[in-house]
């Protein structure tokens, strides 16, 4: 049997990629040429809208992480942590 990490691809950013929320520390990329642009986690094709549709439905993010094993709890948890931080910002 192969060893788990053997099973995953790494993408390399392209030139129309969106970083977010910077290039500097990427949680996030945006293409529109990948996954029809849905916003993913930063270096898979796993969109971020499964980590908020399954918890929405009451899949705890354990079940989330085990489901999808090539997003880390640090990451997953840096992108909760932004969406409410852009949720709770001021309006000017």
């Amino acid at each position: 049997m192969k060893d788990r990490d053997e099973w995953y691809v790494t993408f390399s950013p392209m030139s129309k990629d969106t970083l977010i929320p910077d290039e500097q520390t990427p949680l996030i990329w945006v293409n529109p040429e990948r996954m029809s642009g849905a916003p993913c986690f930063y270096g898979t094709r796993l969109p971020v809208n499964s980590l908020f549709e399954n918890l929405e439905g009451g899949v705890s993010i354990d079940e989330w992480l085990d489901a999808f094993p090539s997003v880390t709890r640090e990451q997953a948890i840096a992108v909760l942590e932004y969406a409410r931080n852009r949720m709770l910002e001021p309006v000017a």
